[in-house]
């Protein structure tokens, strides 16, 4: 009786073993029919199929990565480019999926989505020059690229989420020559910056000088003018006070006449006695 009972349970494992399959939460499922397409909109779960006439195969659900090797691209300027890019996508269509790529051969697939997008960015490539790629218009070429990509999903069954590059670099005989002219350009606008810098440091010196010699011309004109007037002042004065008392300022100009013979002990006069220079010395009243 139990030996009956264990041989029942164990037909029944073994019945649900090849009747039974489960589906994860990060899978899809395509349920066969003698090796054709049945089903393939389970839900992730516990589900029944008929042994022998039915078959399942799984696929992933999540994100998928094609990371190739980088791939080398000709620019509109004839001159290569090392491009290393990613792409993210997933099985939208798993029945078409499993048409297109022989039977759900995920590597066949990223091999076909590998091709496809290096067409894109080779064709994208083509258009533009070494500067605008590495610069300007990379995230144009991918949002190109990814429109491109978007014909897949109804010829794989697949859709691309997104395409990022992770660098892109010059061969080392294209970086030498575009090291080289860079270092031209850069040395040529630092030789024209600095003829300018010395243009314009002359002119301001010239500027400088001119300003200077104009500044002293005049400060000489007036000190010129302050002289004359001073002059003119003094004489106006000498000549007051000289025809107010006559004999005072011809004793005054002569004792300063006086001061300035023999302020130093070493001078020397040859005159006569009875000269004019010395009546003041003979008598006060300069007889």
């Amino acid at each position: 009786m139990f030996l009956r009972i264990f041989i029942l349970i164990a037909i029944a494992a073994v019945v649900a073993y090849f009747s039974l399959f489960r589906v994860q939460q990060y899978e899809q499922a395509v349920v066969f029919k003698f090796r054709e397409i049945h089903r393939s909109d389970d839900e992730p779960g516990l589900h029944f199929m008929l042994p022998v006439v039915n078959t399942v195969q799984k696929f992933e659900k999540r994100l998928l990565n094609l990371d190739q090797e980088p791939q080398r691209f000709l620019t509109v300027e004839k001159k290569d480019v090392i491009v290393d890019y990613y792409a993210k996508w997933f099985i939208s269509d798993v029945e078409k999926f499993y048409v297109a790529t022989r039977g759900g051969d995920v590597l066949y697939a990223t091999g076909l989505l590998g091709q496809r997008i290096n067409r894109a960015l080779r064709d994208e490539f083509g258009k533009r020059t070494v500067q605008e790629v590495v610069a300007g218009e990379r995230g144009e070429i991918l949002d190109v690229v990814e429109t491109t990509t978007d014909q897949l999903r109804d010829e794989l069954g697949i859709t691309v989420v997104d395409v990022r590059t992770k660098r892109i670099d010059l061969p080392a005989e294209v970086s030498n020559s575009v090291y080289a002219r860079m270092r031209a350009e850069r040395t040529r606008v630092a030789k024209d910056f600095r003829a300018r810098g010395e243009e314009a440091a002359e002119r301001i010196r010239a500027n400088a000088d001119r300003e200077r010699e104009i500044i002293l011309a005049n400060a000489y004109r007036d000190a010129e003018t302050v002289r004359g007037e001073g002059d003119a002042q003094a004489t106006e004065i000498y000549a007051a006070a000289f025809g107010r008392n006559q004999e005072f300022y011809t004793l005054y100009r002569s004792l300063n006449a006086y001061r300035t013979s023999f302020s130093n002990n070493n001078d020397i006069l040859l005159l006569e006695p009875d000269s004019d220079f010395f009546k003041y010395f003979n008598s006060p009243q300069g007889k």
